[in-house]
């Protein structure tokens, strides 16, 4: 079994086997110190992120647009990833092989480059006052009328108007999480931070009107109004 198509494959067992001491000195060692050693080795990890870009732009592909530059795509996440893995090298510790720890940032990156390219010529609506209408429930959560009527109440007065603009671009308009982020001029985990912190003021307030919020407040942001941050 392989995991990274025609371009190149990697075999699963080799990417998924426990790291070796060899292994780890190999690469971080080949890796942090200039010099020739460095530069094959940095040619080599580039290789096997562009093979791993490549696969991941291509399980995703049906999100871009026809004519969209794949090949362009798969280079740019594979320097990203480089890049994000020099920075993070002190960091490997060895519980898997390093190909195995650096294979998960190239995904990263491409799942990253698809969805940015997927969103670049699509507006993003920020305006914090854009509510849906809480009037009749869709069959199949007629049950739930009341309950989504006051999440949207909720929305329109519990939270303030960016952690509005995060709720309802992540859970109404199903804007990307990393595609809002850029939009904002803010990071991925600040954006998570605000979804974080709206969610418990959601709860908050709910829980003052009666409202059950065990799980209610999920379900409805994840149902009753979008399909939940990515």
């Amino acid at each position: 079994m392989t995991m990274l198509g025609s371009e190149g494959t990697v075999p699963l067992a080799a990417t998924v086997a426990p790291a070796t001491a060899t292994d780890r000195l190999d690469w971080v060692g080949a890796l942090g110190v200039p010099g020739p050693a460095r530069e094959l080795a940095l040619r080599d990890l580039h290789a096997l992120l562009l093979r791993a870009a490549r696969h991941q732009v291509w399980r995703m592909r049906t999100q871009l647009a026809a004519g969209e530059a794949v090949e362009d795509l798969a280079n740019q996440a594979a320097d990203d990833a480089l890049l994000a893995i020099l920075g993070k090298l002190h960091t490997f510790q060895g519980r898997s092989r390093f190909t195995t720890w650096a294979y998960k940032f190239a995904v990263l990156h491409a799942a990253v480059a698809v969805r940015r390219a997927a969103w670049r010529h699509r507006e993003v609506h920020l305006d914090d006052t854009d509510l849906l209408d809480a009037g009749p429930s869709p069959a199949g959560y007629a049950e739930a009328a009341d309950f989504v009527t006051a999440v949207h109440t909720a929305i329109g007065t519990a939270l303030t108007p960016h952690q509005r603009r995060v709720v309802l671009a992540l859970l109404v308009d199903d804007v990307p999480v990393d595609v809002l982020a850029d939009r904002l001029g803010s990071s991925r985990n600040a954006v998570y931070k605000t979804l974080h912190d709206a969610r418990v003021q959601l709860r908050a307030h709910l829980s003052a009107a009666g409202y059950a919020t065990d799980h209610a407040t999920n379900h409805a942001t994840d149902h009753g109004t979008g399909a939940g941050a990515r």
